[in-house]
């Protein structure tokens, strides 16, 4: 007979199969998971003829299974061997993971789904719930997160997977059911991405990898390397190893899209109040006027970005293990990743006054704009917005950590681990983390954006003199973002178990861990509200705006940069846009006028354009975690059943603390944009604790052979935010006239999000890579956090809009006076009451005692008493066409919840709305061949329409699918070839607000090639 081995992948790992999983897989090397150690494999149970036929057809024909297979056969025996609802994905070699993006990779896994950033898989859905309700482990062990945001404080406790390279991961597992030995946070699943180690494989092992790739863009983009290395060696008799790996990649694109970055906040047909509301459906501007129950929203600006990214991945790992007996083994092991991304955007677009505007719409009760626009007088001097922007930032991780195991020969066995483990975000630019440098073009006559085509159209016309052309455009206002954040956990595990020999408990484990999490997200900003163009005149009589160089500006044919879309080639699109030398405007600006060391916002930190953090929070996490659980056995039917009772108890002691602004004014400084005068900062601290009772049950049995049925029930938790547990209070700039101004803060008192779920499954495991699986999950979700919003008037601040002397300005100089006239008429008659920049120009006009307050919609997160059930249904086959080399991964995932943002509630509602983020349904569909050395692979990754994000108003991303292609040749020598490509068929993508046409960005996609060279030993 011939002996199968599984040779492709990492050491199969058990939980707890005995007798029935023996017998399969006898022949391939198994290995007990760190993070659950009642699962060792029997090896006692292989019945004694079989282990000496093994023996005797040592020299007999030997069937090999490597790459594909032997992945997706490691996989399958994972899930199978599981208690609980366990999926996997494991490397096809050492080196080789199966896509060159772990989230890429993840998201084959039923259920599973991601977030894309320029084009490469970031952040993961499981089951429907978002990224922030997943925990990622690295090794059994909880990874700190870090990230910048572009316009405010970090706070995400999401776990970005373009920090890691594949080809240092041996497998990824995602733990769907509740186990009390992992470590709490994620209700949608947990994630365990595990790293190669050398003992796993004896001997000297390596491979090195080289590979170049070219994006498809509308930039011609260049080859960029990507180089990747692992070599793992034993000693001593395989009872010492050593492994080493690293990853160097660099990648060059480019992205385009339409975006409209703030919608007005959804507005009821029959209020005619708010800032943005339509004109009366007889002033002939309205068709089809939304009804007085119809809710909608019109945009406050919209625009097209195109921006060239230049991306940066490091990773290494040192691993060294000892192993010098069964009963005894020690490793130090220490992971580095640096993530850097620098991004160029040149855009063009409209802002909107809400003055005479026109408008068609869709049916209600969710009216949608077919068109919006609005026109301007020659006085008004309208702006078309020319930005240049740059970001520059990066993250570096870096996690120290040990293990020591000890099986005693009484049958007691402990183990011991602890890490250090850091990430740390910040800019790597003189200019801060993200920055926006405005220009324009003053004279738009009317600006229109066409919302029924994939890609909207804007287009405007100018007066006469203010053609969209380089000479023509002005310096405006700026603004430099500086953001910081840093995570650092320290976590120390004891656990012990003891193997009875006999009786109804097979095992019993217990453990303790202690987990330190010390966070500090930080941000501040350098602004100059000059949008309606810098004053180089120093007469206050005389407005005359600053003109940079014409060579700073390049123009560009914006429908062939746009290329992909319905609608990008309409005839009445704006025809042009300019690339811009942003660097050196803002060193033109910073010495000409000291936008960065003198900004009218902001505390210049005295180094380039980086500003003083003057939003700081800082929390402290620690959680102490004991827990016990029992494993048994027993025999139903075909064969064993297997039940894992569990219970984890957890207390957290948290302290949060942030510095607190306090203002003393506001300044109108457009129509529509308003300043407020910070006085003073201090830090307010506040503390909480709460605990939680985390029972797990696991049943499984296989009523006949090969077939497996799995029941669980288990109870898990989320914790909030970062910045929704912030101790602080702060208001939002600008400030916006008409009640558009918003403001809010944290609550450190917040209670964890908590599921109490059912997980039902039954799986048939066919051949050796075939099976069929239906599962049933339920998931009743309590403790949501929602935002409470109410309108109020913080530290009783003038409304300068509103006020005396604004209002006296518009009736002597009537109502199509421009805001520079307004702004000049205050400082001839009332120039106390007006705010000037350093040379003495006028800036704003300052709301004076007397004037209406000025009133924010503020909001704050709390703990809700909705509750929620998302339920679903997964289904997956993987089949291999017999020996043709030809086989099938097919996977759909429906997932429901009872609990959805109503779009029929207006934007501004003291009732907070609760919904639950990510819920969708998914597919995939792979087809791969894998024969005579010959690799191919074609998969089909889809996800439906699913709520992003929400406030006051949400945000929906529209259904998505994208093709990926794979093929790779291996020589006998080890040597292989191979090249991929993603996205092949350019799928673009796009989000919308309330209703479908209230587009917030559509983005043509674009396909990534890559191919190289590999060689294995």
């Amino acid at each position: 007979m011939s002996q199968i081995l599984v040779l492709g992948g990492e050491s199969l790992m058990a939980f707890g199969r005995t007798r029935t999983f023996a017998k399969y897989f006898a022949g391939a090397s198994v290995m007990a998971l760190g993070i659950s150690s009642t699962a060792a494999m029997a090896q006692t149970d292989i019945p004694a003829d079989e282990s000496a036929q093994e023996a005797t057809t040592a020299d007999e024909d030997i069937i090999v299974v490597t790459g594909i297979r032997a992945s997706l056969e490691n996989s399958m025996n994972l899930k199978r061997g599981a208690q609980g609802v366990v999926d996997a994905i494991s490397a096809e070699d050492i080196g080789k993971f199966p896509d060159t993006n772990l989230a890429e990779s993840i998201q084959r896994i039923t259920g599973v789904s991601i977030d894309r950033s320029n084009g490469e898989g970031q952040y993961v859905t499981v089951r429907g719930f978002g990224p922030e309700f997943n925990l990622v482990l690295l090794n059994g062990r909880q990874m700190p997160a870090s990230s910048l945001a572009g316009t405010s404080p970090p706070a995400t406790r999401s776990f970005d997977f373009a920090n890691l390279a594949s080809e240092g991961v041996a497998s990824i597992e995602v733990y769907k059911s509740g186990r009390a030995t992992l470590p709490t946070g994620g209700i949608g699943s947990t994630i365990n991405i595990r790293t190669p180690k050398p003992l796993d494989r004896p001997g000297f092992q390596g491979s090195i990898g080289v590979k170049g790739v070219l994006d498809n863009t509308f930039e011609d983009t260049k080859i960029t390397p990507e180089i990747s290395g692992i070599i793992s060696k034993t000693f001593a008799n395989d009872t010492l190893g050593i492994l080493i790996n690293g990853a160097y990649q660099k990648r060059e694109g480019s992205t385009a899209a339409f975006s409209v970055g703030e919608w007005r906040e959804g507005i009821l047909g029959s209020n005619t109040d708010a800032w943005g509301a339509l004109p009366p459906t007889d002033s002939g501007r309205v068709e089809n006027r939304p009804g007085a129950d119809d809710i909608y929203q019109v945009p406050q600006n919209a625009a097209y970005d195109f921006t060239n990214f230049q991306r940066e991945r490091i990773n290494g790992q040192a691993v060294l293990q000892w192993a010098p007996s069964d009963q005894f083994e020690a490793s130090i092991d220490y992971t580095y990743s640096q993530y850097t991304l620098d991004a160029q955007t040149n855009s063009i677009g409209v802002w909107f006054n809400h003055g005479n505007t026109s408008s068609s719409w869709t049916d209600g009760p969710i009216s949608g704009p077919n068109f919006y626009g609005e026109s301007f007088s020659a006085g008004e001097g309208k702006d078309l917005a020319i930005t240049g922007a740059v970001a520059a930032n990066r993250n570096v991780n870096h996690s120290i950590g040990g293990n020591l195991k000890w099986n005693h020969p009484s049958g007691f066995r402990w183990e011991l681990d602890a890490h250090h483990s850091t990430a740390e975000s910040k800019p790597t630019s003189p200019f801060g983390s993200s920055v926006a440098v405005g220009s324009a073009i003053f004279g738009v006559q009317e600006q229109i954006v066409d919302f029924t085509s994939d890609m909207p159209v804007i287009s405007v016309a100018m007066y006469p003199g203010s053609e969209i052309q380089a000479s023509n455009i002005v310096a405006s206002g700026n603004a430099f973002r500086t953001g910081y954040m840093k995570d650092r956990i320290q976590e120390f595990r004891l656990s012990g178990g003891y193997d009875f020999d006999d009786g109804l408990i097979d095992a019993l484990d217990f453990g303790v861990t202690y987990t330190d999490n010390k966070v500090r997200t930080a941000y501040g900003n350098l602004q100059n509200e000059t949008w309606g163009g810098i004053d180089v005149n120093p007469d206050p009589d005389i407005f005359e705006r600053y003109d940079p160089a014409d060579d700073i500006f390049t123009e560009r044919d914006l429908s062939a940069d746009l290329e992909g879309m319905e609608g990008s080639q309409d005839p009445a699109i704006i025809g042009s846009y300019f690339t811009i030398d942003t660097v050196r405007l803002i060193n033109d600006l910073e010495s000409r006028f000291g936008v960065c060391s003198n900004s009218i916002v902001g505390d210049w930190s005295g180094e380039g354009c980086i500003a003083e953090l003057t939003t700081d929070r800082r929390l402290r996490e620690k959680t102490i975690a004991p827990y016990i659980q029992s494993s048994h056995t027993f025999d139903i039917l075909a064969d064993d059943a297997h039940l894992l009772l569990g219970l984890r108890y957890e207390i957290t002691d948290l302290v949060s603390s942030a510095l607190t602004p306090t203002y003393s004014g506001a300044s109108l400084l457009s129509f529509n944009e308003m300043t407020l005068f910070e006085v003073g900062r201090q830090f307010r601290t506040d503390r909480n604790s709460y605990d939680n009772w985390l029972p797990a049950v696991d049943f499984d049995m296989s009523p006949i052979e090969d077939v497996v049925l799995r029941a669980s029930y288990s109870h898990t938790i989320t914790r909030p935010s970062y910045g929704n547990l912030e101790a602080g209070f702060n208001l939002n700039f600008p400030a916006r006239p008409d009640g558009g101004s918003t403001g809010g803060g944290g609550n450190p008192f917040l209670l964890p999000y908590k599921s109490k779920n059912i997980d039902l499954s039954a799986e048939w495991y066919y051949g050796p890579s075939s099976y069929i699986s239906v599962g049933y999950f339920n998931k009743q979700v309590s403790n949501f956090i929602g935002g409470r919003n109410r309108r109020d008037t913080p530290f009783d601040l003038p409304d300068p809009s509103d006020g005396a002397i604004f209002n006296e300005a518009v009736a002597a100089l009537g109502s199509d006076a421009s805001f520079a006239q307004i702004l000049n008429y205050a400082a001839a008659n009332y120039p106390n009451a007006v705010q000037y920049d350093a040379d003495g120009n006028p800036l704003g006009i300052i709301g004076q005692a007397g004037d209406p307050l000025l009133s924010f919609n503020l909001s704050s997160p709390v703990n809700l008493e909705d509750s929620a059930t998302v339920d679903g249904f997964e289904f997956a086959i993987q089949h291999s066409f017999w020996d043709t080399g030809f086989g099938a991964i097919l996977n759909y995932t429906v997932v429901n919840s009872d609990l959805e943002y109503d779009l029929l509630r207006p934007g501004f509602d003291p009732e907070p709305q609760t919904a639950i983020n990510g819920v969708s349904d998914s597919a995939n569909a792979v087809l791969y061949y894998e024969n005579y050395g010959f690799q191919a692979r074609v998969a089909y990754n889809w996800r439906d329409e699913f709520l992003a994000a929400y406030g006051t108003d949400p945000f929906f991303v529209e259904d998505y699918g994208q093709f990926d292609v794979s093929a790779s040749y291996e020589f006998d020598n080890g040597l292989s070839i191979f090249a991929e490509g993603i996205n092949v068929t350019n799928a673009d993508r796009r989000g919308h607000r309330r209703a479908d046409q209230a587009v917030y960005f559509a983005a043509p996609g674009y396909a990534r090639y890559a191919a190289g060279l590999r060689f294995s030993w």
